[in-house]
């Protein structure tokens, strides 16, 4: 199985909406590596890791996040593949 990468740009209603944290539970559910963080601009930058079908599913669950998020953008490309043990909020 080949392991692909991408990172993630979120942008909206994300922080203080416990969207790290969904993330985070969110991408442990896929078995997915990497990190998620809240950027100075407001914005959530994340980094996922894991086979395209997981890719896709949390690249669909960012575009909503938690209950009280409002998502108005996600930016997402693919990045080099890079070993991760686990996903962390950072």
């Amino acid at each position: 199985m080949a392991v692909s990468c991408r990172h993630f740009l979120v942008s909206g209603r994300v922080q203080g909406v416990y969207f790290r944290g969904s993330a985070y539970d969110v991408a442990r559910d896929l078995n997915l590596t990497g990190w998620v963080r809240n950027l100075a601009d407001g914005r959530v930058e994340a980094v996922a890791c894991g086979d395209a079908a997981a890719l896709d599913a949390f690249a669909n669950w960012l575009a909503h996040g938690p209950a009280h998020a409002h998502v108005t953008d996600v930016v997402a490309r693919e990045t080099e593949p890079q070993r991760y043990v686990d996903f962390n909020i950072r």
